[in-house]
């Protein structure tokens, strides 16, 4: 039962960390991120884990990271309160044309971020040209582009 506890914990741990730390997706990671990651991974094994490097242990851990997992999307499924504290809501960062400095602080986006969406959704190559970017739940920038 240690294992599941440990399991338990590590899953909200990380899910915690994961929402404060903001939205990057993993299309979106820089190595900083990448190298983040990789040291998180392996201290979270290692929590995991403890002494015991059984089979059993670590297919214990699975099926708890795993179940815990499903009912966490049945929670969001059941309650749009849970949706919201656990995937957050999408984030305005250019509205009618006009950039959100706040919104976009917050969200830790730089405008090289939107220009880049803009120009792989939209082919836009100027900031004048968007009329809303939206940082989604996910972490992807939507882009709707201004009216000719």
């Amino acid at each position: 039962m240690d294992s599941v506890g440990r399991g338990f914990a590590i899953y909200v741990i990380l899910l915690i960390v994961m929402r404060l730390s903001g939205r990057r997706t993993v299309a979106q990671m820089t190595p900083f991120d990448f190298v983040l990651l990789l040291i998180v991974a392996e201290t979270t094994q290692q929590a995991l884990l403890g002494d015991d490097f059984s089979i059993i242990n670590a297919t214990v851990l699975i099926l708890t990271l795993f179940s815990l997992d499903i009912v966490l999307s049945y929670m969001k499924q059941w309650s749009p309160r849970a949706r919201l504290v656990l995937d957050g809501t999408p984030t305005v960062l250019i509205a009618d044309g006009e950039i959100d400095a706040r919104a976009i602080k917050r969200a830790r986006i730089d405008i090289e971020d939107i220009l880049a969406a803009a120009r792989e959704q939209e082919g836009l190559s100027r900031l004048d040209q968007i009329k809303f970017a939206v940082l989604e739940a996910d972490g992807g920038i939507s882009i709707l582009p201004q009216k000719s």
